[in-house]
């Protein structure tokens, strides 16, 4: 069982997260009660008790939290995998100075556990490619990055 470490995000995650970090996010499906997950990127830490992420203002993960708000975000880096529990809420219908039609959502953090198996260390960071245009992804990572931070 995962021994809970901490009721905020160290200084070290804190640091990690600033953006373009793989991450999954879990919810609860609004209308089966179902696990339900997400592979995302633009998520970003604004201080050591709060994580703000972007998404599609037609997500199905803004159902699933106006239906019940716990999440866990479980970040994959530093070594380990660490699972973030915590309260969400959309806090914006749409991103300001985002062309995208993303939607705000912030995360209120409760428990921060090491969820890594015993005697397991992660030696690689995950990597990606964004497979469309690279400036206009560019773009969109600054915009939505310069929103969350605001």
């Amino acid at each position: 069982m995962a021994e809970q470490v901490s009721n905020q995000l160290s200084e070290e995650l804190v640091s990690f997260l600033q953006g373009e970090q793989i991450v999954l996010l879990a919810s609860i499906d609004a209308e089966n009660g179902s696990p339900n997950l997400l592979c995302i990127s633009w998520l970003l830490a604004t201080d050591p008790t709060t994580l703000r992420l972007a998404i599609d203002g037609r997500s199905k993960l803004l159902q699933n939290i106006a239906k019940d708000d716990r999440v866990t975000v479980t970040v994959l880096g530093l070594g380990t995998a660490t699972a973030v529990t915590g309260r969400a809420n959309k806090y914006v219908d749409k991103l300001e100075d985002v062309a995208l039609n993303m939607a705000g959502v912030e995360i209120k953090v409760e428990a921060v556990r090491d969820v890594m198996f015993y005697g397991g260390k992660l030696t690689q960071e995950l990597a990606y490619e964004k497979t469309y245009d690279k400036a206009l992804a560019e773009k969109y990572d600054a915009e939505i990055f310069a929103a969350l931070r605001r």
